[in-house]
């Protein structure tokens, strides 16, 4: 049995060595010539004004934020303490000035549900749409 030939190989008409050499020294000269694009540019902007057709300028307002706390007073909008009447009023009157005014509610973790529901519902029977709660991702996210 012979498992080895006989005859001699002839060399390889391209040498893989000196090959390589050449595709790394391409490989570098490519890499340092390439231009980096930053990430994105931040942009400054004014945002644009909205106008009646009286010519007046629209009240922007102040943003609606409710905190439910687990202390009495449980409500309160933009650090001032309502009732969910006086919040009933607040959100018909946000929704009649500006058709679409979001709301965000920001609830305690021990803070009674039922005010956060009720707070809800007032914004949802006085048409407000936009609706967002505030909550804290886990650590491990």
């Amino acid at each position: 049995m012979k498992f080895r030939a006989t005859h001699k190989r002839k060399a390889p008409s391209i040498i893989i060595v000196s090959l390589i050499d050449v595709l790394m020294v391409v490989l570098i000269f490519l890499v340092i010539t390439t231009t980096f694009k930053d990430r994105l540019p931040v942009i400054q902007f004014d945002a644009p004004t909205a106008w009646n057709t009286d010519g007046s300028v629209m009240p922007g307002g102040d943003p609606l934020v409710v905190t439910v706390r687990e202390q009495a007073p449980h409500l309160r909008l933009n650090d001032k303490s309502k009732t969910i009447q006086e919040l009933r009023e607040i959100f018909q009157e946000r929704k009649d000035r500006n058709p679409a005014v979001t709301l965000t509610i920001k609830a305690d973790k021990k803070a009674p549900y039922g005010e956060v529901v009720s707070v809800t519902d007032q914004a949802r029977s006085a048409g407000i749409t936009n609706i967002y709660s505030v909550v804290k991702l886990p650590a491990d996210r």
